[in-house]
């Protein structure tokens, strides 16, 4: 792949510019494209692609690999205007975060001469646009790959190669299971913070409320900073997967809201413990699949004796908890008879 051309010049588009320049691959030329001059000059300026083509359709006809880093909806745009000027065995891949209406779209759009093979890097920052690209960005970030049933094998390692460059981990994963998992992930925590901006700042009181509103809030409000193009698109090509989630999520709400309501103490320190114990089991890096599920990669013995020593600690934190709440409410309950 000795000519690359990159079309969208925002946050990740630039950031494997650098990337890709960082890894100093001889011979390698890498074109921009983006529908903003400010943008295209600006990853020029930053030395993330050699040159500038302004006329999208040009941009392609020399390319072996095209990347496709625009906001999901503009990607069909993207590959209607390109689709007539992409020269035979030339390699189509995206950065899009939904991947089963993208690679319906390169079934429909691109001519059968071509591969395509999807991508999506799970990796990104609150800000957007080029200046905030980092060549790093991708080290050690896993990278989807969803190649289109009728990719050839070739085109396939040479996006493999392309996210070995950047220093990420290829990670296979098929459209429909990736579309599920990133709305349960990754679309659903955007969704949650954007709900709380919303909720928060349409209060008559925010004015004075913001003033308490420090680390916390931040920390979950970080993902409402995302671009909102992009935000909208995802939710737009992925609702399907990501409405039963918001729904999963309402129920959870639901419940606390219950326990509040009708003082149920018990409930809720029930509640917070559970979601305590599976947060730290995730952080540990100890997830089990439910049983009847499908067989995965068995964990060596040093991981295996991680995750007995974690349960312990987490059952004994549990249970730690819940006793200090139970003889909490026995001392309540001995005041009230006392008085």
């Amino acid at each position: 792949m000795s000519n690359i051309t990159i079309i969208g010049l925002g946050l990740i588009g630039t950031s494997i510019g650098l990337a890709l320049k960082k890894a100093k691959q001889p011979n390698l030329k890498i074109t921009g494209h983006d529908r903003e001059p400010t943008s295209s000059r600006t990853a020029q300026k930053m030395n993330a692609i050699d040159s500038l083509e302004w006329n999208i359709g040009k941009s392609v006809r020399e390319a072996d690999m095209v990347i496709i880093a625009t906001p999901v909806l503009a990607i069909k745009e993207v590959m209607e205007y390109i689709a007539p000027q992409l020269p035979e065995e030339c390699v189509v891949t995206d950065t899009g975060s939904t991947k089963t209406r993208i690679l319906q779209w390169a079934k429909e759009i691109l001519p059968g001469h071509v591969s395509f093979v999807g991508g999506h890097p799970l990796a990104g920052k609150e800000e957007s646009g080029p200046t905030a690209a980092d060549a790093g960005l991708f080290e050690g970030a896993d990278y989807c790959v969803i190649p289109a049933p009728n990719a050839a094998p070739w085109a396939t390692q040479a996006v493999v190669s392309i996210v070995d460059l950047i220093g990420a981990k290829p990670f296979f994963i098929e459209a429909g299971e990736h579309d599920s998992f990133a709305a349960a992930v990754s679309h659903l925590p955007m969704a949650i913070s954007a709900a709380l901006v919303a909720s928060t700042t349409k209060s008559p009181s925010w004015h004075e409320m913001a003033k308490m509103a420090t680390t916390g809030y931040r920390d979950i409000s970080r993902l409402a900073s995302g671009d909102p193009e992009m935000n909208r698109d995802i939710c737009v090509t992925n609702a399907s997967e990501l409405a039963p989630w918001v729904d999963r999520l309402i129920t959870e709400l639901l419940e606390l809201r219950r326990c509040l309501h009708e003082s149920d103490e018990k409930g809720v320190a029930q509640f917070f413990a559970h979601v305590y114990e599976e947060r730290e089991k995730w952080m540990a890096g100890v997830t089990q699949a439910p049983t009847g599920a499908a067989a995965v990669a068995l964990p060596g013995a040093a991981e295996q004796m991680s995750s007995l020593l974690l349960g312990d600690v987490l059952a004994r934190k549990s249970r730690e908890m819940m006793s200090r709440y139970e003889t909490e409410e026995s001392g309540k309950k001995k005041k009230r008879w006392l008085r």
